[in-house]
Order: C-alpha cells, then sequence, then structure tokens
C-alpha cells in the first residue's frame, strides 16, 4: 500500500519547513499518518490480513518514536499544532 504522488507531493508542501525539505519529522510524521489511514481503511474491509496488521503496528511504532524526537528537539507549540492538524491530540 503506497501513498499516490499527488496526496504525497501534497503533504510534503504542507508540512515542509524549506523548499528542499522533504525527510523533516513533521514531513515524516505527516507521511506515516497518511500510511496509517490507508492501512486502517484496508484493514476494516480485510480483517483477517495480518501481514498487513503487522505493518501497521509497526508504522504506528515508528510514528510515536517520530513525534517523542519531535517534542524532544522542536518547540513545543510547533509539536502541539502539527498533532492537531494531524487529529491526533
Amino acid at each position: 500500500m503506497a501513498i499516490a504522488k499527488e496526496t504525497k507531493s501534497e503533504i510534503i508542501n504542507k508540512y515542509k519547513q524549506s523548499d528542499s525539505d522533504t525527510g523533516s519529522a513533521p514531513v515524516q510524521i505527516a507521511l506515516l499518518t497518511e500510511k496509517i489511514n490507508e492501512l486502517t481503511e484496508h484493514l476494516k474491509t480485510h480483517k483477517r490480513d495480518k501481514h498487513s496488521r503487522r505493518g501497521l503496528i509497526s508504522l504506528v511504532g515508528k510514528r510515536r518514536k517520530m513525534i517523542k524526537y519531535m517534542e524532544r528537539t522542536a518547540e513545543p507549540k510547533e509539536t502541539v499544532k502539527l498533532l492537531k492538524e494531524l487529529g491526533l491530540d
């Protein structure tokens, strides 16, 4: 399950911090959130897909680690703002 190119570029453009930014913490968290949402929808219809469920759990763990990293390194207001925009508060 890959994110469509258009969706991915929209997310990167929305959360990037500079013109050439594609890998900062906010961008990565937003992309992981999109993947998690897609996998969650997939698993609603394919309840027995254990491999995708395992991948989903892995992505949630990665996102949690990135959020903790952002909380440690970035301004607290930026982290709170990002989480509210993504619906993760």
